[in-house]
């Protein structure tokens, strides 16, 4: 597939247009999570347990993906616990460390919410060329550091509004 020519545009209308996205991204993961019975950092965290997949993660590497701190974590494992959607599996290679791994039954509830938005995206992909998408994959990871380094700098206190 070639990709189809398409209206220029400036790096503040792509910022813009990604503003849009993520606000209605974040409506839409507090709509999921209330459909799902979570709240959203549970929803959060339960996508990076189902992410690993054969992997499961530690609640350690849970907190890192996530920048919760430990306890946190501890307290959405919980819930997670409570509510069918993950449990604890001791770590084979250290007993001391537990494994966060997700019910199946309660990952295809998930899926069953994800897949129709993810075919819409996938067929949203169709139109692009293989270039291009190497291209917005590239612009989503660099993006995703530039966050994690902003965060760094807003929780450091670096960062924040004028006094007012």
């Amino acid at each position: 597939m070639h990709g189809k020519s398409r209206p220029p545009a400036t790096a503040g209308e792509a910022i813009a247009r990604m503003d849009q996205y993520v606000a209605l991204g974040l409506i839409g993961q507090q709509e999921v999570a209330q459909l799902l019975g979570l709240n959203v950092t549970d929803l959060t965290c339960l996508g990076h347990v189902l992410g690993a997949g054969d992997a499961p993660l530690s609640a350690g590497d849970l907190a890192e993906l996530t920048q919760l701190t430990t306890g946190a974590v501890t307290g959405v494992i919980n819930r997670l616990e409570r509510s069918g959607y993950a449990h604890r599996r001791p770590d084979p290679s250290d007993r001391r460390r537990v494994r966060v791994v997700a019910d199946p039954a309660a990952a295809l509830r998930v899926v069953a919410v994800y897949e129709p938005f993810y075919a819409r995206l996938g067929a949203l992909f169709a139109d692009y060329s293989p270039d291009e998408i190497a291209v917005i994959a590239d612009w989503f990871g660099r993006a995703t550091a530039e966050m994690q380094a902003h965060l760094t700098r807003v929780r450091a206190g670096e960062i924040g509004p004028p006094p007012a």
